[in-house]
């Protein structure tokens, strides 16, 4: 039978590195239109955006690599929702409407990370010598 427990920690860690690569990717269409172009997009980026943009790639990539990974998420948790409350709620109150659904999720997977750690696959957790490190998941 399988041991769901077992394959927790693994599970929070697939979780950890796809929205964290997910959550890079919008940096970079912010910073480099990579892999696309933003429609409508101000250039050059106003300074809120620009620190959205860099919060998103390096927090990100923090984030996927498993390394400061509470610290990150709470910075990564709180840009989310400020940009939710900043730029969609704004347009409506239905998520599925101002296009903030995206945000939200963000937001709240963010937020559950700063609580449970990076679980396994991370540098945090081959620091702390934690049995979830990178050589024993």
């Amino acid at each position: 039978m399988l041991d769901l427990e077992t394959w927790s920690p693994r599970a929070l860690a697939a979780l950890r590195i796809i929205t964290a690569l997910l959550f890079i990717e919008h940096g970079l269409m912010k910073l480099f239109a990579f892999p696309a172009a933003i429609p409508g997009l101000p250039t050059p980026l106003p300074a809120i955006m620009l620190v959205a943009a860099l919060i998103e790639v390096i927090g990100g990539a923090l984030i996927a690599v498993g390394l400061f990974t509470r610290g990150a998420a709470f910075i990564c948790s709180g840009e989310m929702a400020a940009a939710y409350f900043m730029f969609h709620m704004p347009q409506n109150f239905w998520p599925a409407v101002n296009q903030g659904d995206a945000a939200i999720l963000y937001c709240f997977v963010f937020l559950y990370l700063v609580f449970a750690g990076a679980g396994a696959w991370s540098i945090d957790g081959l620091w702390s010598g934690s049995r979830q490190g990178l050589a024993r998941a």
